[in-house]
Parts: structure tokens; sequence; C-alpha cells
């Protein structure tokens, strides 16, 4: 993949985006990163191949892989009843679950019958503090007010869920015995070298020299300068281009039986196949087009960010797209949707 016919920098005043990462792919390989702006505007602080962004939902991907790797090694089953597994928290057995369950399948295609409540999944509001997975699911926060219950039969419909990746979460959480966080460092980040990716709920001084600021369509700082998620599974990852790249880089190899952290050949290519019979949807990925022209993707878009994850995967090629700023469109009406057109023509 190649930056054809576009003036980053003219773009970036154009679309007033302050700071843009971007790495590409190229024969399962680091082509090369392109880094340009600043971490927050008004400053001197120059966005370079270090420069945390937050990924917001592209850690739906993220999420995806390690279920993939705990599935691999016998910790999870994609087909099982999540209740079967789940400690912690159940999910409320009612009449739409009598004939079909909630299974890791199902919440990680977003076809789970699982709805999110209305303005629920909000980022962090330092007064309230972080909620507990139990809270949140039980309805017991503001960050969700409603507890999480099936709303519509299993396997039948797509609704988009931060909820489900909740519930992955606590999954996750229950059956290893350990903090989420800490079970991506350990399966996930160390083994593929990802150095400047965290889910820490709360950034650290002294990481924050690299962590970009999230800014408004207007170019100007968003307040707090840091929003956090406090849903690792579903939208809490900050990261890097280069790192999230590393990510894209493992499923490719995976697909050709050369995973560094365990992945089956199978089990890569059940990710990146239509779920339940929706040809958009794959696990924690989104498809497009098919067989050597199959497109997967991920988007992220929160409080002060959005970014993008393309990959070509049969073609060992792809890009990850990286910004501070929310344009208060879609990615692909904004500078990102440039970039991914010049990478495409």
């Amino acid at each position: 993949m190649e930056l054809k016919n576009i003036n980053i920098k003219a773009r970036m005043e154009h679309y007033k985006v302050p700071g843009l990462s971007v790495t590409l792919i190229e024969k399962g390989q680091i082509k090369n990163t392109v880094n340009d702006g600043l971490l927050e505007t008004g400053s001197t602080k120059n966005v370079n191949r270090n420069s945390s962004f937050s990924a917001c939902s592209i850690s739906k991907f993220l999420t995806g892989m390690l279920v993939v790797e705990l599935t691999e090694q016998g910790l999870l089953d994609l087909d099982e009843d999540v209740n079967e597994r789940l400690v912690s928290w159940k999910v409320p057995d009612n009449k739409l679950t009598k004939n079909k369950r909630i299974t890791l399948r199902n919440l990680l295609s977003h076809q789970s019958g699982i709805i999110d409540p209305e303005n629920s999944f909000t980022d962090l509001n330092s007064l309230l503090g972080i909620p507990s997975m139990v809270e949140l699911l039980n309805g017991k926060t503001s960050y969700c007010k409603y507890p999480i219950e099936v709303k519509y039969e299993p396997d039948s419909e797509f609704h988009y869920s931060d909820a489900g990746f909740c519930i992955i979460q606590q999954l996750v959480e229950d059956v290893t015995e350990k903090p989420f966080r800490q079970v991506m460092h350990e399966r996930i980040f160390k083994p593929l070298n990802m150095e400047n990716s965290t889910l820490d709920t709360i950034t650290s001084e002294t990481k924050k020299d690299d962590f970009s600021c999230g800014h408004n369509k207007h170019g100007d700082l968003v307040e707090g300068k840091y929003p956090i998620y406090p849903y690792p599974a579903a939208s809490g990852l900050w990261t890097t281009s280069l790192d999230l790249a590393q990510l894209v880089i493992e499923l490719m190899n995976a697909l050709k039986g050369k995973s560094r952290i365990g992945i089956s050949a199978n089990l890569a290519k059940e990710m990146i196949t239509p779920q339940l019979g929706k040809e958009w949807t794959g696990l924690g990925v989104f498809l497009e087009g098919s067989e050597k022209e199959l497109e997967i993707t991920s988007l992220g878009w929160g409080v002060g960010f959005q970014c993008m994850m393309v990959a070509f995967p049969n073609l060992e090629k792809g890009a990850v797209i990286m910004t501070n700023a929310e344009l208060g469109v879609h990615q692909m009406e904004g500078i990102i949707g440039e970039i991914y057109k010049s990478l495409m023509s």
C-alpha cells in the first residue's frame, strides 16, 4: 500500500487535525510509517513513532484476537453458553434465551440479542470513578443505568454492542482469574512487542509525554485532554499505529500457520469469516468482499479521536490510520477517508 496523490499536511490543515500517524503494511511486513503534526495543539510536542492515540472501538479487534488465542488454549469456547464459565455475573435467562444461548461467537459478531441502553458507555467521569464490570452489567452505574439483558433472540439480528464486549471482558477475567488488562499484556502485548500499548484506565503521568491529547472538529482540546473509556475490552485501548500494525501482521501470520502467540490457521480464518449469515461481520472485525480481495476493517471513534484499521489479509497488505481529532463525521467522510482512498487508488 502506498500514499498517492495526497498532501497530508494540507489535508490536516483543512480538517483541523493537529496530529496523525499512519503505518502501512506490504507483503506481511511494516512498509513505512508517517507521523505528522502535534500531540497537543499549541504545544511543541510532535507526533512520532512512539505516540499513543486512543484507539476507541478498535479495542474490539484486539479483544477478538485475545478470545481466539484463549480459545486455542482451551480456556474459552466460541459456541458454548457463556454462562457455563461466567462466575461473577450471569446473563439473565428469559424467554428469548430458552432455545438460543449467548455465546462468544454471537457476542463478537454483535448478534447476541443485547442492545446497549441509550446514552450508555460514555467516557470516564473522574468524579464517578471506574465502575466494576459487574456493577456496570447490573445497571448500577451512571455509565449504564439499566441492567444488561437479552432483548431479541440470539443469532437473529445485528446490533452493535459495547455491552457485549463488557460481558466478554468479565468472562476472560473469570476464566483466567486475572484483570483483563493483565491477561492482554501477558498474552498479546508482550509476545508481540506492543510496548506502547496499554489498557490502563488511568494514563500514568510518566507516560503522558508520549500520549496524544484529544481535539474536537475545530482543532480545540477536549475537556480533560485524555478521554478514557473504562471498558477496556470494548474501547479502552491506547496504542500507536506501529503497534496496531503488528497486531494486523500477527493475524496475517496466523493465517499462514506462523502465529507468534499460538493461534491456528483454522481459528484465524474463523475470525475473518462471515458469522451467522451476516456477510459483513466476523469475530471482532467487519468484512467486505471475499476470497483474495477480502477486506477487514475496524473503526475507532470517540471523544477527541478517530482512527481506522484496514487490511487485506489474503494479499498481506494493510494500513493503520490514527488521528487526534473527532471531526463529527464518519471516518470515510474526513481525512481518514481521503487517506484510505489514496491508498486504494
